[in-house]
């Protein structure tokens, strides 16, 4: 695979990643966009992922979200999802004007929260081909229930109404921890993040965002595109059961691939069947 460092504008941002293309890209290749979940930086498996497509032929283009890893934006470690939704908009017509790509055939794979804004893009933007969403949040007011236990709902909800009054005051964005040490994300984090990348850092605000952000709204309209969730049988990060329910939801042509096993796993141990499903998806609507 030939990678290539690469920055973009969108919506005001410049946003860093990386092109990547076979070592014997043929002329007029498909091109598929890439990009991570919640607080995950590029570097955090998605390299492997664009290797699994460079050797199907595809060419990639993958980057980090505006406020984090290499791409600019502030406040830094800030996820807001439909700012992360429309800047994904922008990358697609960045990706369809690469030389040597066929920008007609052009696809999305997102993974995690960017699994629900490639079910949500692949809604709006009919210049998506094909799709694919891996372990996606369906439900960010479900999922926010879900992160934060009932008994403690309030003072955090309460924590997130001062932190906008002192933004607006003038303060810093207050900031929490990601990953909780020995939790779930820890360890996969630990695991796949070889250059130290990860900041285990996110903006209390990004919670707040998280809330109003519903893609299984969108999975409705994504048909006629061609759609491809691949879940993880025991997910509790964002919870199989909503994502078998917005699977349903989606009309033809869709195809459902479970794995036996939790969120993280289709990144490493369950990465070959992973990145295989969603290879074969893509050759066969692009």
């Amino acid at each position: 695979m030939q990678r290539q460092e690469i920055v973009f504008e969108a919506n005001g941002a410049k946003l860093a990643g990386w092109i990547c293309r076979p070592d014997r890209a043929a002329a007029g290749a498909p091109v598929v966009v890439l990009s991570h979940g919640f607080t995950a930086v590029k570097e955090m498996g998605l390299a492997e992922y664009a290797g699994a497509f460079a050797d199907a032929g595809l060419v990639s283009l993958v980057y980090d979200h505006r406020n984090w890893g290499d791409s600019a934006g502030w406040p830094r470690s800030e996820t807001d999802p439909w700012q992360q939704v429309a800047d994904l908009r922008e990358a697609i017509s960045f990706a369809r004007r690469l030389p040597g790509v066929d920008g007609a055939r052009t696809g999305v794979w997102g993974t995690s929260y960017s699994g629900g804004h490639a079910l949500v893009v692949a809604a709006q933007d009919r210049r998506v081909k094909a799709v694919v969403a891996q372990v996606p949040l369906v439900s960010g007011g479900r999922n926010f229930d879900a992160w934060v236990p009932a008994d403690k709902r309030a003072r955090f909800l309460e924590r997130l109404a001062k932190d906008w009054d002192a933004r607006a005051a003038g303060s810093l964005p207050a900031v929490t921890v990601a990953a909780p040490p020995g939790s779930e994300t820890d360890v996969w984090a630990k695991t796949v993040d070889k250059a130290g990348r990860y900041a285990n850092a996110v903006t209390l605000r990004s919670f707040d965002l998280l809330r109003g952000y519903e893609p299984i709204a969108f999975a409705a309209s994504i048909a006629p595109t061609p759609l491809l969730m691949i879940l993880a049988e025991r997910d509790t990060q964002t919870p199989v059961a909503w994502q078998r329910e917005a699977f349903a939801l989606a009309g033809e042509p869709k195809r459902l691939v479970e794995l036996p096993g939790r969120h993280y796993d289709p990144y490493t141990t369950l990465f070959q069947q992973s990145s295989a499903a969603a290879v074969a998806w893509f050759r066969e609507h692009l």
